[in-house]
């Protein structure tokens, strides 16, 4: 089948990379795809939120399947303009409906959802402009630190975790008041701050049966031991260590099987990857967030390992055999690094050739996924704060950590940057 993916990504790339290896795979194309996926696939410039044109690309390049990479589509509702029009309507599009996206889209809505059906996750309040004055009082009763979140999409960047009530108070006006994320600000809701390990699990349904795909730890600060501020994601590893059969069976008793079911009973059309951020605390599994799709630069990192041909799968979802499914992963460690430009994730420059990437791709047992790159004449260009990431694989963790990093070592641009600790705190 002929297949297109959307986004630019190294969520992207490293979709193209997995689905290209399927035998039902005939072609692939990318919209609006990077220079890493223009080796695997056609990338066609259209951006991702420009439906029609989608439309007319999936038309005249006889698609069958369509996998969405980012959240923006989900939440805009891709699935539902594909599926209500007559011409497309066949197509097998990876992704929940617009109403089942605000799991996502709305953290009031996810939140409300997870009350409803017994899920464990954060004690929370929700504010907007009218109960503005109520909001400074919870503030200042609330015990610190105090974890503030945009409720809409705001690119990653709207969570806050204030630990001074003032820090907290001046957030919540910038939020608000000033509309520091727009829209995605004009109501808050404020959290109890868990105390933990936070990991993440994704799953593939059919709004009925789902089966689990991978999981991972990410590394969201910018610095060493956890340090500065937060990122769209530094590094992954997978899979980790304390995640073993018993609390994984948490995982799907307390969290996973009640959201799938919870789906199914408020009638929520759901056929695609559900992210779960989860908190351990202690051994016991938090819900932080749901994703309508996966992580990035998760999926660099839990594809690699996962065994399973994913076309096979994502087929499965739609024809009602995805709990016949027997997932597969191999049996080694992997870790994923990224490569930022210098000054992320503040203001930072584009532009800067790379260089190195064919020596990285040689080192064996590494791949080297394109994320913030574009082309300029022949040459490979940083475009983005996240550049490019290298995963690897090893016996151990630390193996696939070092892996990993000589592939990066080989990469050059201007004002590179990555983190030499990822997987820090599970060295033997």
């Amino acid at each position: 089948m002929n297949i297109l993916i959307i986004g630019s990504g190294g969520r992207e790339h490293a979709l193209a990379w997995k689905m290209a290896q399927s035998h039902q795979c005939d072609q692939i194309f990318i919209a609006p795809g990077n220079p890493g996926t223009a080796n695997i696939g056609t990338n066609l410039n259209i951006q991702t939120n420009d439906f029609s044109s989608l439309k007319n690309a999936a038309l005249e390049n006889a698609i069958e399947m369509i996998v969405v990479g980012p959240e923006d589509p989900l939440v805009n509702g891709i699935y539902d303009y594909f599926a209500a029009d007559e011409q497309t309507m066949h197509i097998n599009v990876i992704g929940p409906s617009k109403e089942a996206a605000q799991l996502e889209g709305s953290k009031a809505f996810s939140k409300h959802f997870m009350q409803r059906h017994g899920i464990p996750t954060a004690s929370y309040a929700e504010f907007t402009v009218s109960n503005y004055t109520e909001g400074i009082e919870y503030i200042k009763a609330h015990p610190l630190p105090i974890v503030l979140k945009a409720d809409g999409l705001a690119a990653g960047k709207g969570v806050i975790i204030a630990f001074t009530h003032q820090e907290a108070l001046a957030s919540f006006e910038e939020m608000i008041q000033n509309k520091q994320f727009g829209e995605a600000s004009s109501k808050v809701v404020i959290e109890q701050f868990l105390e933990g390990i936070e990991v993440s699990v994704f799953a593939l349904t059919d709004g009925i049966n789902y089966q689990i795909i991978g999981h991972a730890k990410d590394y969201k600060r910018i610095g060493e031991g956890d340090t500065g501020l937060n990122t769209g994601g530094m590094g992954c590893v997978s899979p980790v260590p304390f995640m073993d059969d018993a609390f994984m069976n948490k995982v799907e008793t307390q969290i996973i099987k009640p959201t799938i079911n919870g789906l199914q009973s408020e009638n929520l059309v759901y056929k695609g990857f559900v992210f779960f951020g989860l908190m351990n605390c202690g051994g016991q599994p938090y819900v932080i967030e749901y994703n309508c799709r996966l992580g990035d630069p998760e999926t660099e990192v839990i594809l690699p390992r996962l065994q399973t041909d994913l076309v096979s799968l994502l087929a499965a979802a739609d024809n009602g055999t995805l709990e016949d499914v027997n997932i597969d992963y191999q049996e080694a460690s992997f870790a994923t690094v990224m490569a930022v430009s210098g000054g992320y994730p503040g203001d930072y420059k584009k532009g800067f050739v790379i260089s190195g990437l064919a020596e990285a791709e040689n080192v064996i047992g590494t791949l080297v996924f394109q994320a913030g790159t574009a082309f300029k004449g022949t040459d490979i260009v940083t475009n983005g704060g996240r550049v490019l990431t290298t995963t690897a694989q090893g016996k151990h963790l630390q193996d696939a950590v070092i892996n990993a990093q000589k592939a990066l070592s080989c990469i050059q641009f201007d004002g590179m940057y990555f983190r030499k600790d990822i997987g820090y705190e599970f060295k033997s």
